[in-house]
């Protein structure tokens, strides 16, 4: 689809069976590879969970420095979707398709963030013709939560419209073997 003369970007999700499965070293693999075939590749936002290995997979790529926000007195990073935009790569890696931005509580910066949710700053992205590689696991997607509280006892907080992932260009699923 192409708006204001852009080709809108394509939107590739790596779709985790439970957290810890392995969607963010996947990401990770996948953004060297590209790097490697000479695709500009930056990664926008990444969360290793302390674990070194996804830590190492980052490897020589181009990290975009994150936007510190001011959460009532705690500080929090978040992906700068300005800093993806002005450096406008081929293809962003974005971890963490659901996740709620944080609301600066700044003085100079009232109200909340122009997206709340990353998954439309990836929207975003890709209107702009950035191609997106991202991270969700199964219990984010909206159509699932009332199954999930009815599993577990925990509804999530942080969804995915599935209308999102079903846009989606191409969707990889990642699962450990039993």
């Amino acid at each position: 689809m192409q708006t204001d003369g852009v080709e809108r970007g394509n939107l590739r999700v790596y779709l985790g069976a439970a957290p810890g499965v392995g969607k963010t070293f996947a990401m990770l693999q996948e953004g060297q590879r590209r790097a490697e075939r000479g695709t500009d590749v930056v990664v926008a936002f990444v969360e290793t969970h302390g674990r070194a290995k996804t830590a190492a997979a980052v490897g020589n790529l181009e990290v975009l420095p994150r936007r510190t926000v001011d959460h009532n007195g705690l500080l929090v990073a978040e992906l700068d979707l300005d800093a993806v935009l002005t450096r406008l790569p081929q293809v962003a890696l974005v971890d963490e398709l659901a996740h709620t931005n944080a609301v600066d509580s700044r003085a100079d910066q009232p109200g909340p963030p122009a997206h709340p949710k990353r998954w439309q700053g990836v929207e975003t992205m890709l209107a702009a013709g950035i191609d997106v590689v991202t991270t969700v696991n199964i219990q984010h997607l909206e159509s699932l939560n009332d199954v999930v509280a009815a599993i577990t006892g925990i509804r999530q907080q942080e969804t995915v419209p599935d209308r999102v992932v079903r846009s989606a260009d191409a969707i990889e699923l990642v699962d450990m073997s039993p």
